[in-house]
């Protein structure tokens, strides 16, 4: 049999209950069919945000450890140095060397920063801004940084080259897929084994879809976020997405209740263009699977779906996140920056956010968001179809983390973790094979989760996990009995937490955590220093 393709397809910012084979009202019939024809992972967790998730998806280390522990400004140490490190390998670099196409379509976010207003003065491929070309890609089409208008991207490239003239139909989501399949064909036509990193930005901000699957949606958020945030939970036990039917988490304290909301349509209608946005990512993963089957090349490839963080509570205030963005369109047209009540999202002159009580019913049923490694940010289905590797597999419920996907996709390809590149050693693999979990066989995973992010941090070990907020003091939770962590055991279980505590300083000492209070100043600075230089 030959090599097998790989597929990995990321999600920006969607939440656990987002799918519907998680419980959504959301129409994903693309992503649910691969996984009752394959499997989902009902555990996997992330990196609480964007960049340090795709460092270590990557990598198969921990963002610190591939020298991305926060974002993309340069704090000074390796472990914050905001582009990935050179002793890291990606899974292209690794995958290139033996013999595999690897192409990339999407969104890159893993080298440095970029000041999105300023996009005339970008130099990509310099020292810290290096490209996906320059990462062991053949091919790229996409964006550098973090998230882009889906109508009209500030700055898009094509392999090493800047592309400034988009079609007037462009749509991010679409032209992302389109390019990718291109590029199997081409892979598939020289007969060579692929691997395709599909990384979207859909769902993130700003809100923009087509009018059609806004229309497909219209009325279904007039009953508020309460009761689609209840009536998911309730879809989510009723399919056994989890091993226990937990109690679902209160209403996030700064939302209120949606009987108090005094913009009921327009908040309805931010959750319809997010649902539409959802949509057509699944549209397009459909999309890439009947070319997959045209091409007869479905049995043998290998697709892994899943998200970079939980869903993103995040405002979009017009003197906010929205100021570092382009406020006029390619063709000249004004957009309106920021949440202005009654303006409806999801076209090209809009720029909105679906903000925190949305985000609220995507995390269903978790606590928090984006961010915080809190259950509501750091948990993600995953979804596992290989038709000539694994059967159809029950929701498998041991707990799992992107570091763990690059040692997976190795294994499943029979390559070799590359011990050298370029001159540089590379760090050893901090993650471990799903393969058999992904197979059906009894799998745990051998070492603790460690996770970090703006000082928040966890560790997850078997069955129980210690989480603090950054600056408050620690928790404890059962995760088998108590997953969205209503029960802090922290008083009842004060050894056990020690010694977990213990096993996360050990951690973060080794990979270069530093101290958020002296890392936020650090930040402020870098920020303070690139708007000069704008």
């Amino acid at each position: 049999m030959s090599r097998p393709n790989v597929i990995l397809i990321l999600a920006d910012d969607m939440g656990f209950a987002d799918l519907g084979c998680t419980g959504s009202e959301i129409r994903t019939p693309n992503i649910d069919a691969l996984a009752k024809g394959g499997t989902l992972l009902s555990a996997m967790y992330n990196c609480a945000r964007c960049c340090p998730t795709r460092a270590s998806l990557l990598t198969g280390l921990y963002p610190h450890n591939a020298g991305i522990g926060h974002m993309g400004a340069n704090l000074g140490t390796p472990a914050y140095q905001g582009f990935l490190r050179n002793d890291s390998a990606t899974v292209a670099e690794h995958l290139r060397a033996s013999g595999y196409r690897t192409l990339m379509s999407g969104k890159w976010h893993v080298a440095g920063d970029f000041e999105s207003r300023d996009y005339d003065s970008w130099r990509p491929g310099d020292v810290e801004h290096p490209t996906p070309r320059q990462r062991g890609f053949d091919r790229f089409f996409g964006i550098m940084d973090g998230a882009t208008h889906f109508f009209s991207p500030h700055y898009m490239m094509e392999d090493d080259s800047r592309v400034e003239v988009l079609p007037d139909d462009f749509y991010f989501t679409d032209a992302i897929t389109d390019k990718a399949i291109g590029m199997i064909e081409g892979a598939v036509q020289d007969d060579a084994p692929f691997f395709l990193y599909l990384a979207h930005t859909a769902p993130h901000w700003p809100l923009h879809a087509h009018p059609e699957d806004i229309a497909r949606y219209d009325g279904v958020y007039a009953k508020g976020w309460d009761a689609t945030r209840t009536a998911r939970h309730e879809t989510m036990n009723g399919l056994g997405v989890f091993q226990t039917q937990w109690d679902i988490s209160p209403r996030d304290q700064d939302v209120h209740r949606w009987t108090d909301e005094a913009h009921p349509d327009w908040e309805a209608a931010k959750m319809a263009t997010y649902a539409a946005m959802v949509d057509r990512m699944d549209q397009s993963i459909g999309t890439l699977v009947a070319a997959l089957r045209r091409m007869e090349q479905l049995d043998n490839t290998l697709i892994l779906f899943l998200s970079d963080n939980g869903g993103c509570a995040e405002f979009m205030a017009e003197d906010g996140w929205a100021q570092f963005y382009p406020d006029v369109t390619h063709d000249g047209r004004k957009i309106t920056m920021g949440n202005v009540p009654g303006l409806h999202p999801g076209d090209a002159q809009t720029f909105q956010s679906y903000d925190k009580p949305w985000a609220n019913v995507s995390n269903a049923p978790f606590r928090l968001f984006k961010h915080f490694v809190h259950e509501g940010g750091i948990s993600t289905p995953l979804v596992a179809h290989w038709p000539n590797g694994f059967g159809p597999q029950p929701v498998r419920h041991a707990p799992s983390h992107v570091v763990d996907i690059l040692p997976t996709i190795l294994e499943a390809t029979g390559v070799s973790y590359l011990k050298e590149l370029d001159g540089h050693e590379i760090q050893p693999t901090q993650g471990e094979s799903l393969l058999p979990l992904l197979q059906g066989t009894d799998w745990a995973r051998e070492q603790p989760i460690f996770f970090e992010h703006e000082g928040n941090a966890a560790v997850r070990l078997g069955q129980f996990k210690l989480v603090r907020l950054h600056g408050q003091d620690w928790e404890l939770y059962d995760m088998e009995a108590d997953r969205t962590e209503l029960h802090n055991l922290i008083h009842g279980e004060a050894d056990r937490a020690k010694a977990m505590r213990r096993s996360y300083q050990n951690w973060a000492d080794t990979v270069g955590v530093m101290d958020w209070n002296i890392a936020l100043p650090k930040l402020l600075k870098a920020w303070k220093m690139d708007s000069a230089d704008g």
